[in-house]
């Protein structure tokens, strides 16, 4: 047994060998044929016949590339994905509708995803703090839809698919607010197909605000025993009053007053008044009676709910689209120390802010403004 013993080592080390051969010739082979596989994928070939190819806005490479191929377009989308990187194009990709044909060459691919939608999509820039009448407006301006269509589909539609949707109240548990839609139409530079529908040109702003408020903040207004849409009136009015570095500041005096045992629980802010006068930025004279058709055409509910000094705590929704750092200080204002405690702020025309704690203060401020803005004029 020992002799046979011996022998049969020395064959078994034979064989593995020739196993290990084998297997390198075959790894070589199949690596040689990816290797052509893959350049024929990238150079081309014959063109097959057009597909249709929805690229949503904000996609990736990686997303881009997964679209292609579930239309057939292309077999191997990490390598495309690849490609795009090694040529620096990851950028000039756009979102829209495509029609592109399976075996076109991967720069071929590139140039017309970067081209395309250029030449059918408008470009809008939206300020923070627009409202959404203004906003319908510019979309109706840019030839898009109408203003009227916007704010049917911003008001009416079901856009139950983002989070933020499921915190804002329909009209019939809200009677007393003037659009719906106010607050959460995100501000930004957006481009749009010029041929889309009028839902997604709305969902276009509700899904960026979605991206905005995140779990931590929805953990924080729980915490808070704050509402989503408490939280977005709150900012609307830190962005028109402030909208600058002092937001936090401005926040802080509406959360004051605001409090559980405040003095002054009205935010009576001239943003949001019964003052009729076209040089003053109020929603109630600038937006709300326009769109009724007069001042004297408001409902009266309505025009309770709005006027700030007049109603008791919030206002019944925003009265803009505040950008998301107002929205950040709304929820959690890091405000200047000396700021902690006041009730009262006024601005002079210089930008300068006031603060005070008591109201004889702010008469003193307010006195102040005045004189600078007497020497301004």
């Amino acid at each position: 047994m020992a002799h046979k013993n011996s022998h049969s080592a020395p064959r078994k080390k034979g064989g593995a060998l020739k196993i290990v051969l084998v297997l390198l010739v075959l790894l070589l082979v199949v690596a040689g044929g990816g290797v052509w596989m893959a350049k024929r994928e990238i150079d081309g070939g014959t063109p097959g016949e057009k597909v249709p190819v929805s690229i949503q806005q904000g996609s990736g490479v990686g997303t881009i590339a997964n679209a292609l191929k579930e239309a057939g377009v292309i077999k191997f989308p990490r390598l495309f994905r690849w490609y795009v990187g090694k040529q620096g194009a990851a950028a000039k990709l756009q979102y829209g509708e495509f029609t592109l044909a399976p075996g076109s060459s991967y720069n071929d691919l590139i140039e017309v995803l970067s081209e395309y939608a250029k030449a059918e999509s408008v470009r809008l820039t939206f300020p923070e703090g627009t409202t959404a009448i203004a906003m319908a407006r510019k979309m109706e301006d840019a030839g898009l839809c109408t203003a009227e269509e916007f704010l049917k589909e911003a008001n009416n539609g079901d856009f139950s698919e983002y989070k933020f949707w499921q915190y804002v109240p329909d009209d019939k548990d809200a009677p007393d607010r003037f659009l719906k839609c106010e607050g959460y139409l995100f501000p930004d530079t957006y481009e749009f197909l010029k041929d889309d529908t009028v839902h997604h040109y709305v969902a276009t702003f509700y899904a960026h605000f979605d991206k905005q408020i995140t779990d931590a903040m929805y953990k924080q207004l729980d915490e808070q025993g704050m509402t989503l849409p408490e939280l977005i009136t709150l900012a609307s009015f830190v962005q028109e009053e402030a909208g600058n570095d002092q937001d936090d500041n401005v926040a802080q005096v509406f959360r004051n007053r605001l409090a559980e045992g405040s003095p002054y629980p009205k935010l009576q802010s001239n943003a949001s008044s019964h003052v009729q006068s076209d040089a003053d930025n109020n929603y109630l004279w600038n937006w709300v009676a326009p769109y009724y058709g007069g001042w004297d055409s408001i409902p009266a509910n309505i025009r309770d709910a709005y006027d700030t000094y007049n109603c008791t705590g919030l206002p019944a929704g925003p009265i803009s689209n505040p950008g998301l750092a107002a929205i950040r200080a709304a929820l959690n204002p890091q405000c200047d120390p000396e700021v902690k405690d006041c009730y009262f702020f006024v601005t002079d025309q210089s930008g300068h802010y006031y603060y005070a704690k008591t109201y004889a203060d702010h008469q003193k401020n307010c006195a102040e403004a005045d004189s600078v803005n007497q020497s301004l004029k």
